[in-house]
């Protein structure tokens, strides 16, 4: 018995036998289990088959016998047409006879056991397959989210441009630059602003006398001194200049002091010329000039920034349109379905259509219904980038409104050609200003580098002005004082020996003018009593100048990509222009075929309806035109709003959007 069963289950599942087979769903464990026969010679046919295709039956456990239960009177054949059906199904058993040798065959011969498939191994998520929808609960209330639409905002296009252009973050941020590159440009030119500084100190020096001349045997000096210095760059031609203004209270216990305090002040002028490096050109120069070029270019990506977000809001606006019409093609047509929907069942009720007819309405309704909701869909998401383009920020009143675009569709389009459209192009596009720029920044890169690889030649002259004054601390001269009796004795022995006397020595007097104070100190530096000038060439000559030499080289290549790059945006803005136009010639085109496509299908709905109540047509044709007439509306809505939008394209790759639009820029 356990032989037996060991056989059964090394049958192949594809043999038919037992519950797992597909073919045959009477085999059950060991015994047959045949729906009754309807004819004895059908019966007989399938005995014939069943023996000739399982020989192997009888030695897996001798149940060949047992394939037919004992031959069971029938009664008497029927007709023809019961012969022609005993035959087909004759036919049927045979091909799955045939079919259950086959399997058998396979399964008396060992095969390796098949690999699991990478489908079979696959785990997918399973999703709601017996999801049944409810067709007597309602929709969703077509509303939008988080607007009212009772609060409507009428606007124009010109209104739109210039709240984006007001409140877009985008030229927030674009008019932030032009105002640090404004900024920027002050700082260069300060390095011309001249400068001032100052101090002032109080300093003792006790000092051991190492001259007889010392005129103490502890030298004490103290002086409370007060500098300030005035310098700066001159605008031209690289020079410096410098001013020193100096100012001491000195005293002094030398006895060899005449003036004491004294005030000494000097006042001295030095101004330094490049003749070579830095003559023509030097970086402070540069700097302006490159903030000057700065800020040319930040005010034209400014005004690349104000063409871009013009050209996204007239987008945005005619995408508005698109949506809020495409809104009531679809609910238009959604009406109609359901119109149509009642027609059917009006007709099927005097039994002119059959109820599935009325299946087929539903199905249109149901389809109308989603797609409505598409289109409501599209009207927030586009309303919503609209508002992002035009609103100030998150708390703006305008968010919780509906906009309603009263500018109507401009279906003149401009006739503009090619070589035209090019010239302006290059006239008026930013990017190639910018790129101009960026050249001439270039050059001055090149103009410094190459003054930089200049030897250092400079010439230097200064002039100063002295004053002092003080109080006079004796008129006798110390150093003659001591031999004035020595003097005097030899002149009485020189009388009396009739030789002649010594000399009187030269007195050494102060002058007047170096008697006083401090104010007597700046009388005599103004009157210019006291002088020095000095003038000179300074050189410096490095011995290699490879810095200079690595920098000329970097902005002469820089100068060469930038070259290339102007002539790669040329060719870029060649490709937009001939896209721009080509876009331009293909919406006229639609908006022509659109048209035309759209009063046909009208004519063909209406038609297709007249037939259809005439009862020579069908609702399967009825609704298709129905859908045929909702594209074609939708088509010629997407052709209208398609032109504006390559009108406003040509504007932008031209670089007339703000001449078109009406918009004077300020930023300064």
């Amino acid at each position: 018995m356990i032989h037996r069963e060991a056989k059964r289950k090394r049958l192949s599942p594809r043999s038919g036998l037992y519950e797992n087979g597909p073919a045959l769903q009477c085999w059950v464990h060991g015994r047959t289990n045949f729906c009754e026969p309807v004819k004895r010679a059908t019966e007989n046919i399938l005995r014939q088959l069943v023996l000739q295709i399982q020989p192997s039956a009888s030695r897996t456990g001798g149940r060949d016998a047992s394939v037919f239960p004992s031959d069971k009177s029938l009664g008497y054949f029927q007709a023809s047409a019961a012969r022609t059906i005993l035959m087909s199904l004759a036919s049927i058993a045979f091909c799955l006879a045939l079919g259950n040798s086959a399997a058998l065959a396979q399964a008396a011969s060992p095969s390796p056991t098949p690999g699991v498939s990478a489908e079979q191994s696959l785990k997918v998520p399973t999703i709601a397959t017996d999801y049944r929808a409810n067709a007597s609960q309602p929709l969703p209330p077509l509303t939008r989210i988080g607007v009212d639409t009772n609060e409507q905002q009428p606007l124009t296009l010109r209104e739109t441009i210039a709240m984006a252009l007001q409140n877009n973050k985008d030229i927030e941020v674009a008019r932030d630059n032009v105002k640090i590159a404004e900024y920027d440009l002050l700082t260069a030119r300060g390095a011309y602003d001249p400068r001032l500084s100052a101090q002032s100190y109080f300093e003792k020096i006790n000092s051991a006398p190492t001259s007889f001349l010392s005129g103490a045997t502890r030298v004490e000096t103290s002086d409370l001194t007060a500098t300030s210095r005035f310098e700066g760059l001159t605008p031209k031609y690289g020079g410096n200049y410098r001013v020193d203004f100096t100012s001491i209270r000195q005293t002094s216990n030398s006895q060899f002091t005449v003036l004491n305090p004294q005030f000494p002040t000097a006042l001295t002028f030095t101004y330094s010329q490049p003749l070579a490096r830095g003559l023509r050109f030097d970086l402070p120069r540069r700097q302006i000039e490159v903030a000057k070029k700065n800020l040319s270019l930040t005010d034209a990506q400014f005004r690349q920034r104000a063409i871009e977000v013009i050209a996204n809001v007239q987008r945005g606006y005619w995408d508005l349109v698109f949506a809020l019409l495409n809104l009531q093609i679809q609910r238009d047509s959604l009406t109609d379905a359901r119109a149509q929907l009642e027609h059917n069942r009006r007709m099927v009720t005097e039994g002119a259509l059959a109820p599935i007819d009325v299946v087929a309405a539903e199905t249109q309704v149901a389809n109308f219904e989603q797609t409505e909701f598409v289109a409501l869909e599209d009207v927030t998401r586009t309303e919503n980038n609209l508002k992002n383009l035009i609103v100030e920020n998150k708390s703006a009143k305008l968010w919780s409104v509906s906009i309603i675009p009263t500018d109507q569709v401009d279906l003149t389009v401009p006739q503009v050609s090619l070589p035209d459209a090019m010239g302006a192009a290059l006239e008026n596009r930013q990017e190639l200003k910018q790129s101009d720029l960026a050249r001439e920044i270039n050059l001055l890169d090149q103009k410094l580098y190459r003054d930089q690889t200049k030897p250092e030649i400079d010439l230097v002259g200064s002039y100063g002005l002295t004053g002092n004054a003080g109080s006079l601390t004796s008129t006798t001269n110390p150093i003659t004082a001591s031999t004035d009796a020595l003097r005097a004795r030899v002149n009485q022995l020189s009388v009396i020996e009739g030789l002649p006397t010594l000399p009187v020595p030269q007195v050494t007097t102060i002058d007047p003018n170096l008697i006083g104070g401090y104010p007597q100190s700046w009388l005599n530096l103004a009157a210019n009593r006291y002088n020095n000038f000095r003038v000179g060439v300074l050189i410096s000559l490095p011995l290699r100048n490879r810095t200079a030499e690595g920098q000329l080289g970097h902005s002469l290549v820089e100068g060469k990509r930038l070259a290339t790059q102007r002539e790669q945006l040329e060719q870029l803005i060649q490709v937009e222009v001939r896209n721009a136009l080509q876009s331009l010639t293909t919406a006229e085109a639609r908006l022509r075929s659109a048209a035309v496509a759209r009063s046909t299908a009208e004519q063909q709905y209406e038609s297709e309806k007249r037939k259809l109540d005439a009862g020579q047509s069908t609702v399967f044709l009825a609704l298709e035109r129905q859908t045929a007439l909702a594209t074609a509306r939708g088509n010629e809505l997407r052709a209208q709003t398609d032109v504006n939008k390559a009108i406003a394209e040509l504007q932008r790759v031209t670089g007339n959007s703000l001449t078109a639009n009406n918009v004077t820029v300020t930023v300064r």
